[in-house]
């Protein structure tokens, strides 16, 4: 029976004889967005979801509430479902290994999963493979950091995103808060130069069991504050052979790590034109959102198709250009509710594509994106600009 404040898969869970069911790890927007090509597909997705109304439990009417640090809870939710999938990465390693033993199809798998949960191990991994990295090194000491060299990047080996567990140090005085935290979440730091760099790139690929892979078009993302404000498909001004290159980085990973569905590899662009790796993500990713409308085959559907090891969908782009902006939540967005700015947003601009995540404002928080397509990219970025800033009420009263 179900612990208080739990819900269980019902009576009307899907027959299985008509797809395998998929169970999804994790309810926020990157499982709600998987819903509605599975459904597309007629593939059941069975979800795990943080609390009742979240983002993806939302959209997906069977699915259970529960800590997926619960070995207990994971094995319901897989139950009679032959494969599971993440939304995030932050299921312990053992649990993973335990749901292989009892016969689950863990995809991405915990041999591979391992080096998007923990830095350290990735840039070991990296290195021993000839991967283009920043310089790094694990430390132990502040005096480590100093031999290291100052400014660089300290990042906690574990549990950081969107620029959480990530600080710029340039003295003896800034690695205080950082070793801090390393050690009241007992994980490693990992010391990384402070690269000059031109811009941030994202190589997006998917895999499948047997092997096939696909590749989309190298983007150029903005950053601020470890945030994904906007991207831009593909990246503009990008050399021929250095996208090639990109590509051929993230291709050789996801082979050489085993990587089961989508892999996303962020990369800087250096000033003498060359690309190291920044970070890696084995999941959707936010800078694949504008293959929702900019791809024949969105990232959320390749991503299902690998999983269950069906052939992989065109990555090719239906557009010139497909240009995403998040919309963050503010510390006072001005249309009140999300849904109040569509009568403008949509009028302006029918050929606009809106994504919201049914979440409740918070300031800095993803709660939806916009992606507009078309010929002429200066086009796109204003369309995609105007309509992001607007559901942030960034316009004031504006109504053209």
């Amino acid at each position: 029976m179900p612990s208080p404040g739990e819900s269980s898969p019902g009576e009307s869970s899907p027959d299985h004889r008509l797809a395998p069911t998929l169970a999804v790890i994790g309810g926020g927007q990157l499982a709600r967005m998987m819903a509605a090509p599975a459904n597309a597909l007629g593939l059941p997705l069975r979800l795990l979801a943080e609390g009742e109304g979240v983002s993806a439990a939302q959209v997906i009417p069977d699915h259970l509430v529960g800590d997926y640090r619960d070995l207990e809870t994971l094995r319901r939710v897989t139950s009679g479902c032959p494969v599971v999938t993440f939304d995030h990465e932050h299921v312990p390693t053992e649990h993973l290994h335990a749901l292989e033993e009892d016969g689950v199809a863990v995809r991405p798998g915990p041999h591979a999963l391992v080096h998007a949960q923990d830095k350290a191990v990735m840039r070991e991994r990296l290195a021993e493979l000839g991967v283009p990295c920043p310089r790094n090194a694990v430390v132990r000491t502040v005096g480590d950091v100093e031999a290291f060299g100052f400014p660089c990047v300290l990042k906690t080996s574990r549990g950081g995103y969107d620029g959480k567990g990530v600080w710029f140090v340039r003295s003896v005085d800034d690695c205080e808060e950082p070793f801090r935290a390393a050690l009241e979440a007992d994980v490693r730091l990992v010391a990384e130069e402070l690269v000059d760099f031109r811009r941030e790139l994202s190589a997006l690929v998917a895999r499948s069991p047997s092997g096939q892979a696909a590749a989309y078009p190298v983007v150029a993302s903005t950053q601020v504050d470890g945030i994904c404000r906007e991207v831009i498909a593909p990246a503009p001004d990008l050399d021929p052979g250095l996208a090639g290159r990109a590509q051929e980085i993230a291709l050789h990973i996801a082979g050489a790590l085993d990587v089961t569905g989508i892999l996303a590899v962020e990369l800087f662009e250096t000033r003498d034109g060359r690309v190291l790796v920044n970070e890696l993500a084995m999941r959707p990713h936010n800078t694949g959102h504008w293959t929702q409308d900019g791809a024949i085959t969105s990232q959320f559907e390749n991503h299902l198709r690998a999983v269950l090891d069906l052939p992989l969908g065109s990555p090719a782009p239906r557009a010139r250009w497909t240009v995403m902006v998040n919309i963050l939540g503010g510390d006072d967005t001005g249309v009140g509710r999300l849904y109040d700015g569509y009568p403008h947003a949509l009028a302006r601009d029918p050929m606009l594509r809106v994504h919201l995540y049914g979440k409740e404002l918070r300031p800095g928080r993803k709660v939806g994106h916009v992606n507009a397509y078309g010929e002429d990219l200066d086009d796109c970025l204003e369309r995609a600009r105007h309509a992001a800033a607007w559901f942030r009420g960034d316009l004031g009263d504006e109504s053209e």
